[in-house]
């Protein structure tokens, strides 16, 4: 199995080493925009627990980034579907389900972790500097395993690569701008807070951020995210195994 999964993912790290510079100059596109755009534009008049609202922004770019880039192997397993035919190989040679998922996953884990390295480069050059310790890079880790393995599954579901975009508007894109990346939960009404703390991105960004302030991340957050990164990958081998079938 460890054979099959390697070769499923160096093949996705293969693509991505292809298409570096690209995919780097992508993945700094819109954390900048949003550090210049908000960052400077706050300045110091917007302050939380004591830290600007650039210091604020980076750990929920990071949240946000982790889970819309490792969300993002979606489109390649795509691709590699409707256009190349490469899901139909899998199917032919001698690969498990379990580690075709976990291969994909693990590609899609890498992208994510690849962004916030680009997204904490950035940061540094706008001179916040936080606290990037385990812990914080633990809540990373496992962001990216929910939305990865969340996008295996998803991408054996739809029917055409034009569904995916569906999927990522309806989906992503609403958790991206409600999970706390932006502004603080506790500031919404009580129902709406109710509801955003239903959505693991919201659970992501509160550890990213407690973490990178230096403070102890909330303990339920870890537990959160790996029951549902565990669910998402039982779903994806289920949906790999349909999609063969």
């Amino acid at each position: 199995m460890m054979q099959a999964c390697y070769a499923v993912f160096l093949r996705e790290i293969l693509i991505l080493k292809r298409r570096l510079k690209r995919q780097i100059a992508g993945m700094a596109v819109s954390p900048l925009l949003y550090m210049i755009a908000f960052g400077y534009a706050m300045g110091d008049a917007v302050r939380f627990d004591g830290h600007t609202y650039l210091e604020f922004l980076v750990p929920g770019l990071v949240a946000m980034a982790s889970m819309t880039q490792s969300f993002g192997i979606a489109t390649d397993i795509n691709v590699a579907r409707f256009y190349w035919f490469i899901f139909e190989e899998f199917q032919a040679a001698p690969v498990s389900n379990a580690a075709y998922v976990t291969g994909e996953v693990l590609a899609g884990m890498t992208r994510g972790l690849l962004a916030v390295g680009v997204i904490l480069a950035i940061g540094l050059g706008f001179g916040v500097v936080l606290d990037y310790g385990p812990l914080f890079w633990l809540a990373i880790l496992l962001n990216s395993f929910v939305f990865a393995s969340l996008a295996v599954g998803l991408a054996m579901l739809v029917k055409s690569h034009a569904d995916q975009s569906l999927l990522t508007n309806f989906v992503i894109t609403p958790m991206a701008f409600l999970g706390g990346t932006f502004f603080p939960v506790q500031r919404l009404p009580e129902w709406a807070g109710t509801l955003v703390r239903l959505l693991p991105l919201t659970h992501a960004s509160a550890a990213i951020r407690a973490t990178a302030f230096g403070k102890s991340p909330p303990a339920p957050a870890y537990g959160v995210l790996l029951a549902t990164g565990a669910v998402f990958f039982w779903l994806a081998l289920h949906a790999v195994n349909q999609a063969r079938d």
